[in-house]
């Protein structure tokens, strides 16, 4: 959840043009990484959660583009992405290392 808020901080400063654009595609994106965690965790079994997992997996590499997309944009390369990024990283290691240890369990 600390990196929903990463992104909503940089995409606050987006310019307003982006609202309903990149900037709500990014938002939307980070938001899905804990609604899937939470939804499978609380749906069933080992095998549904590892789904849903891999759901949040998929909106990780989609965040990750978006945020690129965004990078290259002339009104928005120069903000700060760092903290974002360094957030993103350490969240798709973690859903890595979740999924394959349910993997072993299976």
């Amino acid at each position: 959840m600390d990196l929903v808020i990463a992104v909503y901080e940089l995409t606050g400063e987006f310019p307003n043009e982006e609202r309903y654009g990149l900037t709500s595609q990014i938002r939307r994106s980070a938001v899905s990484i804990p609604s899937n965690i939470a939804e499978g965790r609380y749906r069933g079994g080992a095998k549904e959660f590892r789904q849903f997992l891999r759901v949040a997996f998929g909106s990780g590499w989609e965040l990750e583009t978006q945020l690129e997309i965004a990078k290259r944009l002339p009104q928005t390369q120069h903000l700060d992405y760092s903290k974002a990024d360094e957030m993103l990283t350490e969240v798709m290691k973690m859903l890595n290392v979740f999924i394959q240890k349910l993997m072993a369990k299976s």
